[in-house]
């Protein structure tokens, strides 16, 4: 492109179809060692009794963090626009382990 900034590069990432279409979750368990964190994304549907894990991500705890700034940038914007998240404040009774690597490595 010529009329990029000189010195600017650009990135090329590749969405697959699949992918695109993305998978829906409305429960996230987080672990970590000292070198990682894991993101279980989990479907919890009503009047099932289990749970079944749709997507594990694992980062660095550099890219976890710079992922936290990120999804606290973009609420504000939400929330700046469309109003604010509500939180329902009651504590399911999930099991925070949840068949996945304990907190140490």
């Amino acid at each position: 492109m010529s009329d990029k900034k000189e010195g600017q590069q650009g990135l090329n990432i590749e969405l697959s179809e699949e992918v695109a279409e993305g998978t829906y979750s409305n429960l996230a368990i987080i672990t970590h060692s000292p070198s990682e964190f894991i993101f279980d994304f989990v479907r919890i549907m009503p009047g099932v009794p289990k749970g079944r894990v749709k997507s594990r991500i694992v980062m660095t705890p550099e890219h976890a963090k710079k992922l936290m700034r990120a999804l606290k940038d973009n609420i504000s914007k939400y929330e700046n626009v469309i109003g604010n998240i509500r939180e329902d404040n009651h504590v399911n009774n999930i099991p925070l382990n949840f068949g996945g690597p304990d907190t140490q490595a």
